[in-house]
């Protein structure tokens, strides 16, 4: 019985000191944490983020770990992090680190789920484009459709979007860059409404005249009109 009350003793002195010691690292890397924030060190945040989770474990402090793995280019880690599967309990930020990491990794149709998911919880134009942009490239012209009018209809004049495709990148405004969605889109559902995808480049470029893809588009669509001139002579 003496025994038996010995090592009851003991094994509760060592879940006490257990508890102090994760107590302690809990505060240590608490202030790690907020340490690597002041200096702007991103790998200390992630090292101080990763021990929390590691020591108490929380959904929340998850999505910022993803979050900020996302957005130091590192997708892989941040899918690797919170997962890529379409969850109804997920966070506004989770499902934006997942639509990110994916499309950034050239997963498109896995991309739309969930930027169509935020898009249910927070209509917005911005959100509208990213869905028609991913819509064209995965060949859904009728579903893109839809939110190219809503993004025109409800795009202000104050909203912008970035694009990538010169070495420096430059934003435009969001309703240019819709006009430039309704030309591709309407070439890729005609192949002769060639003149009426460019009047849709006139119109960005109208709004935008500095909207560098919407010229190389335009003059793409322009070469394609003059061959098919040629070939008709």
């Amino acid at each position: 019985m003496k025994k038996l009350v010995t090592t009851f003793v003991f094994l509760a002195l060592c879940s006490i000191t257990t508890a102090q010691t994760n107590e302690n690292l809990i505060k240590h890397y608490n202030a790690f944490y907020k340490q690597m924030r002041l200096q702007g060190d991103v790998n200390g945040i992630i090292n101080a983020l990763t021990h929390l989770n590691v020591l108490q474990p929380s959904e929340q402090r998850m999505d910022t770990l993803a979050y900020i793995y996302m957005n130091n280019n590192q997708y892989m880690q941040a899918l690797n992090t919170i997962g890529i599967d379409k969850k109804s309990t997920d966070s506004d930020l989770a499902i934006q680190v997942k639509a990110v990491s994916l499309k950034s990794l050239n997963q498109p149709k896995r991309a739309l789920e969930q930027f169509i998911a935020l898009y249910e919880r927070n209509k917005n134009p911005y959100l509208a484009y990213e869905i028609a942009d991913l819509q064209i490239q995965t060949g859904d012209t009728d579903g893109a459709a839809s939110y190219i009018t809503y993004g025109i209809t409800n795009a202000t004049d104050d909203m912008k979007h970035a694009f990538f495709e010169r070495q420096q990148p430059y934003e435009v405004s969001l309703k240019a860059a819709f006009y430039h969605l309704q030309g591709l889109l309407i070439f890729n559902e005609d192949k002769t409404k060639i003149d009426e995808a460019i009047a849709q480049m006139d119109k960005a470029l109208e709004i935008a005249p500095t909207f560098n893809l919407a010229s190389l588009s335009k003059q793409a669509l322009e070469t394609r009109k003059n061959e098919g001139t040629e070939t008709q002579e």
